[in-house]
């Protein structure tokens, strides 16, 4: 399984982004999908995460909450996550993930994606 992150910039505070993260190598919706990111000097942190079908369960991280909307297309197995009104706080790199539950903890995904870079400015 692979996964292929896209969609990161650089945005003013207020702004949006949407990120994708392309699957390949596998059977999409057989697994569990997020995000984490990853600012300098800090460990990562969970973004949000969305249930093999989409549909109700999908958890958010605190900074997510009330800002962000995550959704996946098992047709073409692709994952999305609109972001909105960023802040700088939320600067870092932002990470897909895949694997068999919601979890919290980044050492709970075996499958990561390479990453892209979010940046807001002041």
């Amino acid at each position: 399984v692979q996964l292929q992150a896209s969609g990161g910039g650089l945005v003013k505070a207020g702004g949006s982004l949407s990120l994708s993260c392309a699957f390949s190598g596998g059977t999409f919706s057989n697994y569990v999908m997020g995000w984490f990111r990853q600012a300098p000097g800090n460990e990562r942190e969970f973004v949000a995460a969305i249930s093999r079908s989409g549909i109700g369960g999908i958890a958010y991280g605190n900074p997510a909450v009330g800002r962000f909307d995550l959704s996946r297309d098992n047709a073409k197995s692709i994952m999305f996550l609109q972001m909105n009104n960023l802040q700088p706080g939320d600067t870092a790199v932002y990470y897909c993930v895949a694997g068999d539950g919601i979890y919290y903890s980044p050492e709970d995904y075996s499958i990561w994606g390479q990453g892209t870079q979010v940046t807001v400015s002041s």
